[in-house]
C-alpha cells in the first residue's frame, strides 16, 4: 500500500525560469497519489526535477516512470538483434560503456554515437510519436571533478524572448520541421560519419511552434536532430532553425546539472526543454553509467503529422547500421 510522506518536500528553484531540486520525497516504497500530484505540478512548472540519493533500482526506476504514462522500450532493437546490457527493456543505455560492461575507447564506435548527446536536443524527436518525459538515473558515476554534467535549455522561456518580428513570422507560417536521428550523429561527428546521407532515411515531422499543453505555455519545440522545414529552400531553412536554435541554447535558457551521487535521478519534460549531455576527463578512462526510462508523449501533439499508430522508431539498432569511417 502507498504510505505517507513522513516529510514536507521542499522545492528549491536552480534557475531564474525554470528547473528545480526536490527534497524530502522517500522513494523507499510506492509515493501515495498527493506526493505523486506534487511532483507532477513541480514537472509542469520546471520542466526539469532533480531528486537526489533517490536510491532507485531498476525496478523501481521503471515502476515510477509508468506512472507517467505508456513507456517506451528496446524492444524493437533487441528483436533484430541488438544486445541489451541491462535487464529491464524499459531502461535505455545511456552510458560510456560497451556491451560487456568495459568503458568504450574515445575511438570506439559508441563513443562516436554518444556524440550526437552533447548537442542540445530532444528525446525521440526523430520518432513518429516522440518522448514525453525522460528519467535519467546515475547508477554509477565517475570521480567527482571529471564533469559529465547535463545540461538543459528552457524552451518555453526561449519562445517568450524571441525578437517580435521573428515571432510573428513563425505563428504566421506555422512551420514544420523535419527531424532526423542521423542529421545529429553526423552532425556531432563529421569525420566518422560522413558516408551518412541523413535524406536517405526516416524523417520525423513536428511543427516548430506549438502549445506546451500541461502548463499552457507557447513552446519552441527544436532540437539538433531538426534537419529542414518543409516547403522553404534550403537557404531559408537552414537560416530559420540555425537562428531559433542558436536563440534557445543562450547560456540565460541554461542550467547546468552535477551529478553529485550514485542513485541521482533527473526527471524533465522533453515537450518544453532540451537537454545535453556535457564531456568531461572520464570519457574513455571511467564508468558513467547512466539509466533512462522514457515515457511517450501523451499530448495532441504527441504524433506531430506524422502516421499516428506507426511502429516506426529509430535509435540503436539504426546508429549500429552506421560504419565508422576508417
Amino acid at each position: 500500500m502507498p504510505h505517507k510522506q513522513d516529510s514536507e518536500i521542499v522545492i528549491h528553484p536552480l534557475h531564474r525560469t525554470f528547473a528545480a531540486e526536490l527534497h524530502g520525497v522517500d522513494f523507499s516504497d510506492e509515493l501515495d497519489s498527493d506526493v505523486f500530484d506534487t511532483i507532477y505540478q513541480a514537472i509542469t512548472k520546471y520542466g526539469v526535477v532533480v531528486f537526489r540519493k533517490a536510491g532507485l533500482d531498476d525496478a523501481r526506476h521503471v515502476a515510477f516512470a509508468r506512472r507517467f504514462g505508456e513507456l517506451d522500450d528496446v524492444s524493437p532493437y533487441t528483436k533484430l538483434g541488438k544486445k541489451h546490457r541491462l535487464d529491464f527493456e524499459e531502461l535505455f543505455d545511456v552510458s560510456n560503456l560497451l556491451e560487456d560492461g568495459s568503458v568504450a575507447p574515445v575511438d570506439s564506435h559508441r563513443s562516436a554515437m554518444n556524440k550526437g548527446n552533447s548537442l542540445f536536443h530532444v528525446d525521440s524527436s526523430f520518432n513518429p510519436r516522440r518522448a514525453g518525459y525522460s528519467l535519467l538515473r546515475a547508477h554509477e558515476l565517475p570521480p567527482k571533478g571529471t564533469g559529465g554534467n547535463t545540461e538543459f535549455a528552457d524552451a518555453r522561456t526561449a519562445y517568450d524572448e524571441l525578437p517580435e518580428d521573428l515571432k510573428k513570422e513563425l505563428l504566421e507560417k506555422d512551420y514544420v520541421v523535419c527531424h532526423s536521428l542521423y542529421h545529429s550523429r553526423k552532425l556531432a561527428s563529421p569525420g566518422s560519419l560522413s558516408d551518412i546521407n541523413p535524406e536517405d532515411h526516416f524523417m520525423s515531422r513536428h511543427r516548430l511552434i506549438q502549445p506546451h499543453e500541461p502548463s499552457g505555455r507557447m513552446n519552441l519545440y527544436i532540437a539538433s536532430h531538426a534537419h529542414h522545414i518543409e516547403g522553404v529552400s534550403p537557404e531559408k531553412s537552414q537560416e530559420i532553425l540555425s537562428t531559433v536554435y542558436k536563440h534557445a541554447c543562450q547560456p540565460k535558457y541554461v542550467v547546468s546539472i552535477d551529478w553529485q551521487n550514485d542513485g541521482d535521478l533527473i526527471l524533465w519534460d522533453n515537450t518544453c526543454v532540451m537537454h545535453r549531455a556535457a564531456g568531461g576527463s572520464f570519457e574513455g578512462k571511467y564508468k558513467r553509467d547512466m539509466r533512462r526510462a522514457t515515457v511517450h508523449d501523451g499530448s495532441s501533439h504527441a504524433w506531430g503529422l506524422n502516421e499516428k499508430g506507426s511502429e516506426t522508431r529509430m535509435g540503436s539498432v539504426h546508429a549500429t547500421d552506421i560504419r565508422l569511417r576508417s
